[in-house]
């Protein structure tokens, strides 16, 4: 069956049907639907970060006015701007602007700023690199921080906010220095109102994951001038497509989390996106974050993993074709490309391509797809299809939300709270500890072997 909405989305489930069993699907309705009742009642764990379940139909004009001004000015008055953040406070911005963005952009004259992104690691040779970019560049910076303490992106917007008031004198650079911080507390928040900086809020209630449609993603999508409007357009028109009014057939975030969570239940303990359009690889790595932070903790989730389709069947292809079957496949297709191209007549023909003369490009690209699901479905790999008619910003507006909104149901429909991420910490404590941070005990390290001893 495939499921239609109120949006243009389409969810396509036949071919993960066919590898549940009898029954399974419909066992897990009921639970489907108490879950997102208990996300709308605020009765779940982790009630006290829902603040994204409704925020789509509850961004003010106010808030959108003052993000597109704060935006223009940025592109006024900068050749690039940084955002500096890690995990949930960049990736969604990243995903959404590389997905709308010229792939080319860069090597063109332009009259948008270049959108950079820092703070999301602690490479040496990739702060040196960008700062050696940055030097004599009229740039500026959005801090994206709750605390301002990440350790990643704090030295990141050290090292940066130093250049950038040498460069433009602290004047000038506070002007295009911007914060996107708690309301009243943290290091940003107080380097913030000392300095002077423009400053937008971080919920108290969104979690960073599900933070897109706030400023944290907002002001750096808008910066690189994209319609801010029409994403969150189409990510209150999916809202209302999965109300809780929406019975369980029609609704597809209640049915995705349900069908992933058969597929789990039936050995499938990994999950494995796909797309066909390279745009979308870092609408991945965002979706990762989402699934994996939010599901992978008491020793249980789907293992959330991602591929880019034609290219990785070169590679990852033998595998997810005759490896081991403990994996799924949901692909998001896109019906429509932004241009048109085809593939010229050749006289010769040496590489015997004319059977292909004047097919559109996309048109073979729908066919790797299809010849590809095919395969893998032979393979023994249920597929769940998820489409939109095109790569623009009312369409990712749909698939933010709907791939948040189903999260939600899915933790909780395996019993954890969607919401926090305990184990994120562990690797920090060590960290500081090897460190010499203030407050923490050193660690007791296993003495290493030394390759080639004696």
């Amino acid at each position: 069956m495939v499921h239609y909405k109120l949006t243009k989305m389409k969810l396509e489930l036949n071919n993960a049907t066919k590898f549940l069993a009898q029954g399974l699907i419909e066992s897990f309705q009921s639970p489907a639907m108490l879950a997102q009742q208990a996300l709308e009642d605020g009765t779940c764990a982790g009630n006290d970060f829902l603040g994204w379940l409704h925020l789509p139909s509850n961004i003010s004009s106010e808030l959108i006015t003052e993000i597109t001004s704060t935006a223009q000015y940025l592109r006024d008055n900068c050749d690039a701007v940084v955002i500096a953040g890690i995990g949930g406070s960049y990736l969604g911005a990243k995903a959404i602007i590389s997905a709308l963005d010229d792939n080319f952009s860069w090597l063109k004259s332009s009259d948008s700023p270049r959108i950079l992104f820092a703070g999301n690691n602690i490479s040496e040779d990739y702060l040196a690199e960008l700062i050696g970019y940055l030097k004599g560049v009229r740039f500026g910076i959005i801090n994206i921080s709750k605390s301002g303490t990440t350790t990643e992106t704090a030295i990141t917007f050290r090292i940066l906010k130093t250049l950038c008031e040498q460069q433009r004198g602290k004047s000038e650079a506070r002007n295009v220095i911007v914060a996107i911080t708690d309301a009243v507390k943290g290091a940003a928040r107080m380097t913030a109102e000392k300095e002077g900086y423009k400053t937008f809020v971080i919920p108290d209630d969104v979690g960073g994951r599900f933070s897109v449609l706030t400023p944290v993603g907002l002001l750096p999508i808008a910066v690189a001038g994209f319609d801010i409007v029409s994403l969150i357009n189409g990510a209150k028109d999916m809202e209302s497509a999965c109300a809780t009014s929406v019975p369980f057939n029609n609704n597809p975030c209640a049915l995705y989390a349900a069908y992933r969570n058969a597929l789990y239940a039936s050995g499938k303990k990994i999950e494995i996106l796909v797309n066909y359009q390279p745009k979308l690889h870092f609408m991945s790595e965002w979706w990762k974050q989402l699934y994996g932070e939010s599901e992978g903790k008491d020793g249980k989730g789907i293992f959330p993993a991602s591929v880019d389709f034609s290219t990785d069947l070169h590679s990852m292809g033998q595998w997810i074709q005759d490896g081991e079957r403990t994996i799924f496949e949901t692909v998001i297709s896109i019906d429509s490309p932004k241009y048109n191209l085809t593939v010229p007549s050749d006289e010769e023909n040496l590489d015997g391509l004319n059977f292909l003369a004047n097919k559109h490009i996309d048109e073979i690209n729908h066919m790797a797809e299809l010849g590809t699901q095919i395969a893998h479905i032979d393979g023994g790999v249920p597929n769940i299809r998820i489409s939109i008619p095109r790569l623009d910003e009312y369409n990712l507006g749909q698939l933010i939300y709907f791939f948040e909104k189903a999260c939600g149901i899915s933790g909780l429909l395996i019993n954890v709270n969607p919401f926090n991420q305990p184990g994120v910490e562990a690797y920090k404590k060590n960290m500081f500890a090897l460190l010499g941070k203030p407050g923490y005990e050193p660690l007791n390290l296993i003495p290493s072997t030394e390759f080639g001893a004696s």
